[in-house]
């Protein structure tokens, strides 16, 4: 009987956890190793810096009402406050909405209203682009929180004050299959459509890339690709974990 499904390689075996787990792990591995560096903001971390960060604004975004399983965009360049709002999101049991630096302000509310996003975080302006003013003109009525990176009094949450966390705790039954974020495809043919990934989706891409390749403990990785999109952000900061 000729069989019409065949399975490959279990070896080495997919990972069962949450990025949560996998990120929890890499910072009890190697606590005062370096995690995390943005030369442009003169950032360099350690493991348990990065860790303690993004603890605290996993609490921070939970303290101000979302609750797991709710939506929360993110629309900047890369910076450190990007990865460290990827990983919050992530043991917080919200879904990151990555966001196209890109875009204009039809395309924003378009992909704010098609996932309903509840909260966004954002770079005051990027390029020639003022975020702030164009967030203003968009209308998405399931959006109630709004945080601006950087300084400056913008009329909405400061960054920095999500990361003075709280009093939150953070979900203890978090799914290897549960939605952690939505990418949305480019639209080339009609309106972006957004694709739902799980835990176990992004983390083990990330993983077995990373296998692929031949990363080592220790080794640097340069991502000078956007991170809102597959490349940035699973195959270069979720291939770093493992």
């Amino acid at each position: 009987m000729t069989l019409s499904h065949v399975t490959g390689s279990s070896e080495p075996p997919m990972i069962a956890g949450t990025i949560g787990a996998a990120f929890d792990a890499a910072v009890a591995r190697d606590p005062d190793g370096l995690a995390l560096v943005s030369r442009h903001q003169a950032i360099r971390w350690s493991w348990a810096e990065f860790g303690a960060r993004v603890d605290a604004v996993a609490r921070g975004l939970l303290a101000r009402g979302l609750v797991p399983g709710e939506r929360i965009g993110i629309w900047a360049p890369n910076c450190a406050e990007w990865a460290v709002t990827q990983f919050a999101t992530a043991k917080a049991g919200l879904v990151l909405v990555t966001i196209n630096p890109a875009y204009r302000t039809a395309e924003l509310e378009y992909a704010l209203n098609k996932v309903g996003c509840a909260a966004l975080i954002l770079a005051p302006s990027h390029k020639a682009s003022d975020y702030v003013a164009m967030v203003r003109a968009v209308g998405a009525p399931d959006l109630r929180l709004i945080v601006t990176l950087g300084d400056g009094d913008h009329g909405f949450l400061p960054f920095a004050m999500l990361e003075e966390g709280g009093a939150a705790a953070l979900p203890e039954d978090l799914q290897p299959d549960d939605a952690v974020n939505i990418q949305f495809t480019s639209g080339t043919t009609g309106h972006p459509k957004g694709a739902t990934l799980s835990h176990r989706n992004i983390l083990n891409n990330g993983y077995f890339v990373g296998h692929r390749i031949g990363l080592r403990a220790g080794e640097k990785v340069c991502i000078p690709v956007p991170l809102y999109h597959c490349f940035g952000m699973v195959m270069g900061n979720l291939a770093c974990l493992n």
